[in-house]
């Protein structure tokens, strides 16, 4: 099982981030790299749902994606993955999360506001997604 790296600031900032946007799904960029099996995140941007229904999907705002791959990458570390929020339903990649998934390779984290609060993080392979354990670090 591939894993993920997560510091506690970068876990509350997605968790923040969902819940600011609530009954909103939001969505963002994730910054660091990749050593073997792990993907450590170093960076968590923000991106505007722009989807037309963004209570039930989100769709990152394309000038807003592009300047945040811009400002990874001006940080010297790559586009890892990404986050979106499940205001109401479970930590796991919906039927529309898997039709829409398009960048191989990468974490998908999704944050659900459902009592209790949990984030999840999946890679997508290009055909399905595959669950990865969270590491929480300092």
């Amino acid at each position: 099982m591939r894993t993920l790296s997560l510091s506690t600031r970068d876990r509350e900032a997605m968790i923040d981030h969902a819940r600011a946007g609530a009954p909103n799904e939001v969505c963002g960029v994730l910054g660091g790299r990749r050593e073997g099996r792990e993907t450590v995140v170093e960076s968590v941007v923000p991106v505007p749902n722009v989807a037309s229904e963004p209570r039930r999907r989100y769709e990152l705002d394309a000038e807003a994606l592009f300047a945040a791959i811009e400002g990874i990458e001006g940080q010297g570390v790559a586009v890892v993955g990404f986050y979106h929020s499940h205001p109401v339903g479970p930590a796991e990649p919906s039927a529309t999360d898997r039709e829409r998934a398009t960048w191989p390779d990468r974490s998908y984290v999704i944050a659900s506001l459902d009592d209790p609060v949990s984030l999840s993080s999946w890679q997508w392979d290009g055909e399905r997604f595959r669950e990865e354990r969270i590491e929480s670090v300092a």
